[in-house]
């Protein structure tokens, strides 16, 4: 692609892609401004959009922001630019998370690693967050591998729960579903990213027809948006007995890791997407201090939990909304 094809109507194809990440409760934390002079995209946090109840750190924050700019990289793949990436650029300014500048083609090298990146491009449109039952096959070896490979090729791990330690990490998103439904800052704040179509148009937040079923056995590993005012008539399904779990981990746990992190998930999700994999977060225990660090394997467990991901087959989920172009996205000369 030359420079003169990298027009402004690329640049908003980059971008939605980029706006179709996950975000902790979608609230799609980012803004991205495009320099033309020097075909630089800067992504940005919008910390309008943060949680100080249930993120005081904005670590969920720069996770989500983190797996926009993987969007990103995978759609400049996909439109034949290389995208050079730096992380925090400026430590002056926080809200500046990423620089990407965009050039017209890869070397031999980089190639081979936009290759993989361009791949995924076709899962971007079709990932979604799926909080209905999976049923009990399990993934194969061969695509836990996979999924394996797509955390560590953005610098995170990722690992497949095996028992005991899935049953207290199962044991820990309870618990910290109960110390949510305690907390009345976090359940105003949940309830403040919570659409109800009947009354509201929704572009942004977790609409009600992606709620979900709730669980009949009470044991279900998906955050219930309805809190504790949950609306009559609502379907209660049994969910899969034996959850399939992986606890995504960074070696550190500071900013540019949460970024990495986010790279990675995204990674990973997409990837899952490729294989027919369908997926949804329990991050709740991730969210509080003194269960995060629980979360790690008690025998071999090291790294920082980021990310707690159920994996398997079943429903993909909705689309959920998604803010304008124009609201996240400014041209400048």
């Amino acid at each position: 692609m030359s420079a003169q094809t990298l027009t402004d109507t690329v640049v908003a194809d980059l971008v939605a892609d980029a706006t179709a990440a996950p975000s902790m409760h979608n609230a799609q934390p980012w803004l991205f401004r495009y320099t033309r002079g020097d075909r630089t995209l800067a992504l940005r946090a919008d910390f309008e959009r943060a949680m100080p109840a249930a993120d005081p750190t904005t670590r969920a924050l720069h996770v989500g922001c983190g797996a926009a700019l993987l969007n990103l990289r995978v759609s400049a793949a996909h439109h034949g630019l290389a995208a050079a990436t730096t992380l925090l650029p400026d430590p002056s300014d926080p809200a500046f998370l990423a620089a990407v500048r965009l050039d017209d083609g890869p070397d031999a090298t980089r190639d081979r690693a936009d290759e993989a990146l361009r791949a995924l491009h076709p899962a971007i449109a079709d990932r979604h967050t799926s909080r209905y039952p999976f049923d009990e096959q399990p993934i194969p070896d061969e695509v836990r591998a996979r999924l394996v490979s797509a955390a560590r090729a953005e610098g995170a791990d990722l690992a497949f729960l095996v028992p005991p330690h899935l049953e207290t990490v199962l044991d820990l998103i309870r618990d910290a579903e109960g110390y949510d439904r305690g907390d009345p800052a976090r359940e105003a704040e949940q309830e403040h990213w919570t659409r109800y179509t009947k009354t509201d148009a929704p572009v942004d937040g977790i609409p009600d027809y992606a709620f979900g079923p709730r669980d009949a056995s009470e044991r279900a590993t998906n955050r219930d948006f309805t809190g504790t005012g949950a609306p009559a008539g609502r379907a209660r399904v049994l969910f899969e007995r034996r959850p399939q779990l992986a606890l995504l981990s960074t070696a550190d746990d500071r900013p540019a890791d949460w970024l990495r992190a986010g790279q990675a998930l995204e990674r990973v999700l997409l990837t899952a997407t490729l294989d027919s994999v369908s997926t949804s977060f329990a991050t709740q225990p991730v969210e509080w201090p003194d269960l995060r660090w629980v979360l790690r394997d008690p025998v071999h467990g090291t790294g920082n939990p980021q990310m707690i991901i159920r994996m398997g087959y079943g429903p993909t989920g909705p689309l959920t909304p998604r803010r304008r172009l124009d609201r996240v996205l400014t041209i400048e000369p």
